[in-house]
C-alpha cells in the first residue's frame, strides 16, 4: 500500500468520525469528541431535581457561578475547569469564553453569564449559558457560522422562547439543541416557572420533533436544513 494510499484512508477515517452529543438535563451536556470528552454547566441534583451521574471528563465549563451550573462534586478525575472569558484548548479542542449577561440589565439584576463557542472534531458548537438577553452585533460576529447551537428555551431565568426562535433565525445552526426549559422531573419550587420545550417548538413551527436518546454527529454528515434535535 502506498503512503498516498494510507493517508486517503486516514483523512477518511477522521472525516467520518462520529461526536456523541448526550443531555445530562437543564444546560448540562456531554460532548464525547475524538480525544476530548467535556461537559457543560454541571448542576446540583438536590437543587435541580435530576440525577447527575459520576462522570469522569478532560474539560468542563462553566457559564456562571449558579448551583444548577456550576457543581463539579459529581465530576471525577482533575478536568480543566473553564470559567469565564478568554480562550482555551485541550488535546486540540479549542473552546472560546464570551462574555455576556444573565439579563436584560447588563447583569444588575442576576449577573454575568458566559457563551461557549467549542471547536471539537471539525464541528463548531455554541453554548449559550444562561444567556437574559438578545444578540448584539458584537456576539452575532463572534458565534457566526455556529453549526450546533445549545440554547435556553424556557424563559423567566433567560431568553424566552420568542426570542430563542429569534436568535436562532439570526444564527441559522445546522443543528439546534434547547435546554433549560421545564419538565415534570425538575424541583418545580425552584423551577415551575420555566416554559416547556414545546413552547419553543411551537414558535418554530416544529411540534412534531421527537425526543431522542443522544445526538451522533460528523462534520461530513451535517445536514444542510436547520434541524431540531430534543434530547432525553
Amino acid at each position: 500500500m502506498s503512503s498516498f494510499d494510507k493517508n486517503d484512508k486516514t483523512e477518511r477515517r477522521d472525516r467520518e468520525f462520529f461526536m456523541e452529543i448526550s443531555y445530562l438535563g437543564h444546560s448540562s451536556f456531554k460532548l464525547k469528541g475524538k480525544s476530548v470528552i467535556l461537559v457543560t454547566d454541571p448542576f446540583d441534583p438536590d437543587m435541580v431535581g435530576l440525577k447527575f451521574p459520576k462522570i469522569e471528563c478532560y474539560a468542563v465549563t462553566v457559564s456562571h457561578l449558579h448551583q444548577d451550573h456550576d457543581y463539579l462534586k459529581n465530576l471525577e478525575g482533575t478536568p480543566l475547569v473553564i470559567s469565564g472569558p478568554g480562550e482555551y484548548e485541550i488535546k486540540g479542542t479549542k473552546i472560546i469564553g464570551i462574555a455576556s449577561y444573565h439579563d436584560r440589565l447588563e447583569g444588575k439584576e442576576r449577573g454575568l453569564n458566559t457563551i461557549y463557542r467549542i471547536e471539537m472534531d471539525g464541528i463548531s458548537l455554541v453554548h449559550l449559558g444562561d444567556l437574559g438577553h438578545k444578540l448584539d452585533d458584537r456576539l452575532k460576529e463572534v458565534i457566526d457560522g455556529v453549526d450546533v447551537l445549545m440554547i435556553p428555551a424556557g424563559g423567566f431565568y433567560t431568553i424566552s422562547p420568542v426570542e430563542a426562535s429569534e436568535i436562532i433565525s439570526q444564527l441559522e445552526p445546522k443543528v439546534v439543541i434547547p435546554m433549560h426549559f421545564n419538565r415534570k422531573e425538575l424541583d418545580q419550587k425552584n423551577f415551575g416557572k420555566l416554559s416547556d420545550v414545546s413552547v419553543l417548538l411551537r414558535e418554530m413551527g416544529k411540534e412534531n420533533v421527537k425526543p431522542i436518546p443522544k445526538l451522533v454527529v460528523s462534520k461530513d454528515k451535517l445536514l444542510t436544513e436547520m434541524t431540531v434535535v430534543v434530547l432525553e
